[in-house]
């Protein structure tokens, strides 16, 4: 395996721009191979077997950029594919939910946990398995918020209407004296401005693109896989591709990540 490839990472749409902006912050040196599925988001409302078809066309995507590592930037396709397209390629994956789970955890005084994400994610109780795991005298109450991924993708972060359904699905979670939320979606930290005003500074927001973040480099760590400090780059650093609209992820992505986003090109992922 060569340390200097890129790094891949996948999400359904702009959300996993969210664990992009913590890989750099993290491991500026590394290279990034990012795809957006723009034309067939949002995952949190397909049935599993398709999001692991759709997963499976990606990393064959990636494969073919000769990533060294691919890092799951989608709560939905961890929850459903991660383990399938773990078993089916000797590169090695990560997901955002196990960090995330983690880092609640650790966080929570009072043992109850909520959980927000699509409906996918929230049905598949996979936050609150593996949390179990963790401490299996914790509560999580999990809430599918199935609105927040269009409204992220639509650019409507500082909208009333944002604020309006924010404050009708998080007014469950209020009642359940949550001292942790999770943010299941990487799409929500977009989000935590509006999420944080509703909450409340007595709950502790956690973001799992941090964690991944961190978890990822410390797996090039430990598999050598880091890149060397004076590899020179081939072109761009960072690479972004999407299956729809390059030029609306474009303009989204650069107040992200300004300065990091030169071009987006578009391919037709049905034909990996």
């Amino acid at each position: 395996m060569d340390r200097n490839a890129p790094v891949g990472v996948f999400d359904s749409g702009v959300g996993g721009l969210t664990v992009v902006r913590e890989i750099i912050r993290q491991i500026p040196k590394e290279r990034i191979v990012y795809f957006g599925d723009t034309a067939r988001l949002p995952y949190g409302s397909k049935s599993r077997d398709t999001v692991i078809r759709y997963s499976r066309q990606i990393i064959r995507f990636l494969n073919a950029m000769e990533v060294k590592a691919i890092v799951v930037a989608c709560n939905t396709a961890s929850a459903y594919a991660l383990e399938t397209i773990q078993a089916e390629t000797s590169l090695p994956i990560i997901g955002v939910i196990n960090a995330g789970a983690r880092t609640a955890v650790h966080a929570t005084h009072n043992g109850r946990i909520g959980v927000i994400g699509t409906e996918g994610t929230i049905g598949s109780g996979i936050y609150t398995e593996v949390m179990k795991k963790m401490r299996d005298d914790i509560e999580v109450f999990g809430k599918s918020c199935p609105l927040f991924v269009p409204l992220v993708e639509e650019g409507l972060l500082h909208d009333s209407v944002t604020d309006e359904i924010a404050s009708r699905y998080l007014s469950v979670l209020k009642g359940k004296y949550i001292d942790t939320l999770v943010l299941g979606c990487t799409h929500y930290p977009l989000l935590r401005s509006t999420i944080r005003r509703l909450m409340g500074d007595e709950v502790t927001l956690v973001n799992p693109a941090y964690e991944t973040a961190v978890e990822l480099r410390e797996l090039l760590a430990a598999r050598d896989l880091s890149r060397e400090e004076q590899a020179p780059f081939l072109g761009e650093q960072y690479q972004f591709f999407v299956s729809d609209l390059a030029e609306k992820f474009t303009d989204f992505a650069t107040a992200i990540l300004p300065g990091e986003v030169k071009e987006t090109r578009q391919i037709s992922i049905e034909e990996y």
